[in-house]
């Protein structure tokens, strides 16, 4: 398995959607690199909702290391990118180098997993071309964000677009990261396929 995974996320990431999808990419034996804004110690979040509170709260999670800083990001050597949601994705989306990243990724057809406010970050790119007749699910609140790149918001709490993954919240992480992961091997397999082409010709 000669893939790598980056996970695209920064302070106030919702836990789960960071630890959950990391853990299970390391036990498929993906290398993965968590990038942030800096390489530091993240503090993650957990949102939950309580009564009498119209939205949801928010407290302190785990803490978890950043190994690599966007600036440092060479995004040619990943499979694919998750980018977890929380809060993270209101300001992450303010780096200079994020829209670089990300772009990668959609213009080269690799596999990208978005979930509950990650969709957020794709406003940096400020190309709604990219986005055009594409689905992208995201947390309810996060709505007016997908339909202004020009994208369609979905009913179901998991959509497979294309190269696109994208969830609704945390509880649907089982079948995100599935099909995800899906995803990476449908493109392992057609990049090994064309390899292998490429070296019959020659």
């Amino acid at each position: 398995m000669s893939g790598k995974i980056l996970i695209l996320t920064g302070d106030a990431a919702e836990v789960l959607e960071v630890y959950y999808p990391y853990y299970r990419m390391l036990e498929e034996g993906y290398e993965t690199d968590i990038a942030a804004p800096q390489q530091k110690i993240l503090n993650t979040v957990c949102h939950d909702f309580v009564d009498d509170w119209a939205t949801y709260t928010e407290k302190p999670a785990h803490r978890l290391a950043a190994n690599i800083a966007f600036a440092d990001v060479d995004p040619s050597q990943y499979a694919g990118i998750i980018i977890p949601g929380g809060r993270a994705p209101e300001f992450i989306r303010n780096d200079v180098d994020l829209p670089r990243i990300v772009r990668h990724f959609l213009e080269e057809d690799k596999p990208v997993g978005v979930i509950c406010h990650g969709a957020q970050v794709f406003l940096a790119l400020k190309d709604s071309t990219l986005f055009q007749g594409r689905t992208i699910k995201a947390y309810n609140a996060s709505r007016y964000e997908v339909e202004s790149l020009g994208a369609t918001y979905p009913e179901e709490n998991l959509h497979v677009d294309g190269n696109i993954i994208s969830g609704h919240a945390w509880p649907d992480l089982p079948g995100f990261t599935r099909e995800f992961l899906r995803a990476i091997r449908r493109s392992e397999a057609a990049s090994a396929s064309a390899a292998g082409s490429s070296s019959s010709i020659g």
